[in-house]
C-alpha cells in the first residue's frame, strides 16, 4: 500500500474557472499519483501554455511551466537528463497539437518514456475563444465567425501514426477511469499518450455532453479492458464484431449473437488496426466513444537507448573525464 495519498501531491489554489474539466482532472491527478507510490520528490510535471498548462503550479512535485508548444521538448531533456524521474507532461489540444504538433509526434516516434497528458476541451480557453486544432468543422468562434472550413486533428490518428506504443481516453469527471489509465500510463513504459475529454464552461461548453455524465457514458461509451469482450450500454446488451477490416454494432440475443461472438479486447497487439477502429469511434458514426486503454505495447525507450549508448561509449574511451581527455593530446610542462 502506498505511504503517500492524494494531499502530499496538493500545492496552491487552482485557479480555473468554476467548474471547468482541469478542477475534475487535477484531482484525479493527485489520487493517481498517491496510489502510484512515487515520491513528490522523485516527479516532475512539465506544461506549455495554456489554461491546462497552469497545472504544475497545483503539484507539490517538481514542475515547470514552460513556453508555447514545447512541453514536450523540455521534458524529453527532463527524462534524459535524469531518467530515474518519473515525467508527466500536460497539454492543451492548443499548445499540444498546434504549436506543439511536431514535438508531439516525435516524442511518440522516439517512444520516450514519458507520460503526456491531453487536455481535450476542442477550443482555446486561455485566448479566449479561437477554435483549436481539435475543433470540428463548421465549429463557430471568435476566430471562425461563420464556421470552421477545416477538418480536426484526432489525437489517437496522431499517435498511432506517429508509431506510438500507449493510448488511452477518460472523461475528466469520470475519477475512477481517469484514474485507472494515469496508473496503466505510468506503468507503461516508453510514451503514452492519455487523452482527456474535458468540458470548458466559457468557450466551448458541452463540447462531451454525450459522454460527460454516468448516465450518458452508459449509453454512449464503451469500456474497453484488454483481454475483455467488447460490451457495452446500460445492461451489456450491445457488443462489437468484427466485420471484414472494420467493427460492427450487434444486440446481444438477435439474429443468433452470444457473448462468445463478441471481439475481445486486445490492448497488446502490435498490429494496431482494430486499436484505431476503436479509438476513432464516435464521431457521429453511430458508434460509442472508446473509454480506457486502447493501446499497451512494449518496445525500447529512446532515454533508455541513448543510456545505454552513452556506456557503450564510454567503454571503448581511452578516457573517462576531462582531465583524461587533456591527456590523449600531446602535453607538456612549462616551469
Amino acid at each position: 500500500m502506498s505511504e503517500y495519498t492524494a494531499q502530499d501531491f496538493k500545492k496552491g489554489q487552482p485557479r480555473w474557472c468554476p467548474g471547468c474539466g482541469d478542477h475534475f482532472f487535477l484531482a484525479s491527478l493527485h489520487k493517481a499519483m498517491a496510489e502510484i507510490g512515487v515520491a513528490p520528490h522523485n516527479v516532475a510535471v512539465i506544461s506549455g501554455i495554456g489554461c491546462s498548462s497552469r497545472l504544475p503550479h497545483y503539484m507539490a512535485t517538481y514542475g515547470m511551466n514552460t513556453i508555447h508548444g514545447r512541453a514536450a521538448a523540455i521534458a524529453t531533456g527532463c527524462k534524459v537528463a535524469n531518467p530515474e524521474l518519473a515525467v508527466w507532461q500536460i497539454s492543451g489540444d492548443g499548445d499540444g497539437l498546434a504549436i506543439g504538433g511536431n514535438h508531439f509526434i516525435h516524442a511518440n516516434r522516439r517512444n520516450i518514456n514519458l507520460n503526456m497528458i491531453l487536455l481535450n476541451n476542442r477550443i482555446y480557453g486561455l485566448t479566449k475563444g479561437q477554435y483549436s486544432p481539435t475543433s470540428p468543422r463548421g465549429f463557430v468562434s471568435k476566430s471562425s465567425p461563420y464556421g470552421t472550413v477545416e477538418d480536426p486533428f484526432r489525437p489517437a490518428e496522431l499517435c498511432f501514426g506517429a508509431r506510438g506504443h500507449f493510448f488511452a481516453r477518460a472523461v475528466a469527471t469520470d475519477a475512477p477511469a481517469t484514474v485507472d489509465i494515469l496508473k496503466a500510463a505510468y506503468q507503461h513504459k516508453g510514451a503514452s499518450v492519455c487523452e482527456i475529454l474535458q468540458n470548458c464552461v466559457i468557450f466551448n461548453n458541452g463540447t462531451h455532453d454525450a459522454v460527460y455524465n454516468k448516465e450518458g457514458r452508459a449509453k454512449n461509451a464503451i469500456y474497453v479492458k484488454h483481454g475483455q469482450p467488447l460490451l457495452f450500454g446500460e445492461n451489456n446488451e450491445y457488443g462489437l464484431m468484427q466485420d471484414g477490416f472494420g467493427l460492427k454494432v450487434v444486440k446481444i440475443g438477435e439474429n443468433g449473437v452470444t457473448v462468445k461472438d463478441i471481439l475481445v479486447h486486445d490492448a497488446h497487439c502490435e498490429d494496431n488496426t482494430l486499436q484505431l477502429k476503436l479509438a476513432l469511434m464516435g464521431q457521429g458514426d453511430g458508434f460509442p466513444v472508446a473509454l480506457g486503454v486502447i493501446r499497451d505495447v512494449e518496445a525500447p525507450t529512446y532515454d533508455d537507448s541513448v543510456s545505454a549508448q552513452i556506456e557503450e561509449v564510454k567503454a571503448q574511451k581511452k578516457y573517462h573525464n576531462f582531465a583524461e581527455l587533456l591527456e590523449t593530446n600531446d602535453i607538456w610542462t612549462v616551469e
